[in-house]
């Protein structure tokens, strides 16, 4: 394996743990409306459970109101109860046409966990950045054994490291972001 090829790899390795970091940070609610909050809920539509967004539009209406917009009438229901079996601390309102969702504002103590949660989302991606270094480093100890002069494998294993400090930034950055929108009244 070359070097540009081991880097490329590392490099959609990690960029593959970040993707996976911004998806679940989407999902953990900071007090603002958001689809994303849904995302999870799974409804029963004829016999097959599949999840809202595959059965509805959803959006928001303003910062602390998602309309859902089922695609078929008598799937109000159904979508009302998913979203009610989630136990999300959502209370859906059926109107005939339209599910409406007023979030609530969070608590303090709430604000605290989701912190904590955020934290451990990113703490799992940064473990995958981790994993990619691990590997690529290993891979250059091979290509070492293979015949890849010393002064050349000291210097691809400080590429990867730099690399791996990029994307565990990248990470941080993410966090205080999330933290910033959830600790925000």
């Amino acid at each position: 394996m070359d070097e540009k090829k081991l880097l490329d790899t590392a490099r959609t390795q990690m960029d593959k743990a970040i993707q996976h970091l911004e998806i679940e940070l989407a999902k953990i609610r900071a007090g603002k409306a958001n689809p994303a909050m849904l995302d999870n809920v799974l409804v029963d539509y004829y016999g097959t459970k599949v999840p809202i967004s595959q059965t509805a539009s959803i959006n928001t209406l303003d910062a602390r109101t998602l309309v859902i917009q089922p695609w078929e009438k008598n799937m109000l229901t159904p979508i009302e109860k998913a979203i009610q079996m989630a136990n999300l601390g959502f209370n859906p309102q059926n109107d005939g046409t339209v599910i409406r969702i007023s979030i609530p504002p969070l608590t303090e103590e709430r604000r605290k966990e989701l912190v904590k949660l955020s934290k451990q989302v990113v703490e799992e991606a940064k473990i995958g950045v981790r994993n990619a270094r691990k590997e690529a480093m290993e891979t250059i100890k091979k290509m070492q054994k293979e015949g890849l002069p010393e002064d050349e494998a000291k210097a691809l294993e400080q590429k990867v490291q730099k690399l791996t400090d990029e994307y565990i930034a990248k990470c941080d950055k993410h966090l205080e972001l999330k933290e910033k929108e959830i600790l925000t009244v």
